[in-house]
């Protein structure tokens, strides 16, 4: 049973509770029946195993380093497998606010990925991802779930050339994390091989080595503009559960931005600095010609100033 079955099987089991709960005490029969269910699939849910209910990844390669769906080059599939997982390890890293410019990256044993099949339609690999003792009916995200998505959005947003979304998941994500992206993707290059990438419901399709060379070129560290920005005026409105803000620059600017994971709680924002004269740093992400995003990182940079004070 793979994981969208086991949601599948978890979602029935709550709207059967629902049910029996809301269901009146005279209909004793029908009550039964769906008593009777529940116990049936909560047995089967108990019998899975934590690799039933983990997320898998697919992918699969073309190009000089695969044999159709015979077989693939070692070198090439130990290589491109353990640079894939790099990039994995280092956007978990990065979302877990872990990772730093240089250095060991964070929990790299933890995050790794399992290789448990061969993939076929080309010739790849299957990737599993531990739940690490996870047992509840609807389980969330690990972070490699989602440094799997991070990836899968990053990528498909090269093909599409949208520069708009990559700056949105770049700005998430620490730029070593991007940069194992590249390594992954120039270990493809060197090979002439590209690629088909599956997860959930979403799969990415590489075409050509020109599809990769884009990709790369697109990442690339002189293309990603990062930088701190400092700016006077007020904060117009804070949203501390969908961790944003608008804030009004004393040049009439209005600048819009998240909340960074490093402030562990916005509301602070709202009650000390709402609609006060304040001197505050940014931090803006650009890829190629997008508009900067801009994130709130650090909130004992912020300064009070007088109205009359300048940028």
């Amino acid at each position: 049973m793979n994981n969208k079955q086991y949601l599948m099987l978890s979602s029935e089991i709550n709207q059967l509770e629902m049910l029996i709960d809301e269901m009146p005490e005279y209909r004793v029969f029908e009550k039964k029946a769906l008593e009777a269910r529940l116990k049936k699939l909560e047995e089967k849910l108990s019998t899975l195993n934590e690799e039933a209910m983990s997320q898998k990844a697919v992918i699969t390669f073309k190009g000089e380093p695969v044999f159709g769906t015979y077989g693939i080059l070692a070198d090439f599939a130990s290589k491109a497998s353990g640079s894939f997982s790099d990039a994995i390890t280092a956007i978990a890293a990065s979302l877990e606010d872990n990772l730093a410019y240089m250095g060991r990256i964070p929990h790299k044993k933890e995050n790794q990925l399992i290789i448990t099949n061969i993939a076929r339609g080309s010739f790849g690999f299957e990737f599993e991802v531990p739940r690490n003792g996870t047992d509840t009916l609807m389980p969330e995200l690990t972070s490699v779930e989602k440094a799997l998505d991070a990836m899968q959005g990053l990528l498909n947003s090269t093909l599409l050339d949208d520069e708009e979304q990559i700056t949105e998941i770049v700005e998430e994500i620490h730029p070593r994390a991007v940069s194992k992206v590249v390594e992954f993707l120039d270990t493809l290059k060197s090979n002439h091989a590209w690629f088909a990438y599956e997860f959930g419901e979403r799969k990415v399709f590489f075409k050509n080595i020109s599809d990769i060379n884009k990709a790369i070129s697109i990442l690339d560290q002189d293309n990603i503009k990062e930088d701190e920005e400092t700016y006077s005026g007020e904060f117009q409105g804070i949203l501390p559960d969908a961790r944003t803000f608008e804030f009004k620059a004393q040049d009439g600017e209005t600048i819009k931005g998240k909340i960074g994971s490093e402030i562990k709680d916005p509301k602070i924002l709202a009650k000390e600095y709402l609609f006060k004269p304040i001197r505050v740093k940014f931090k803006s992400t650009q890829v190629g010609q997008a508009k900067p995003k801009y994130m709130l990182k650090d909130i004992t940079s912020i300064e009070f100033i007088e109205h009359s004070d300048n940028p």
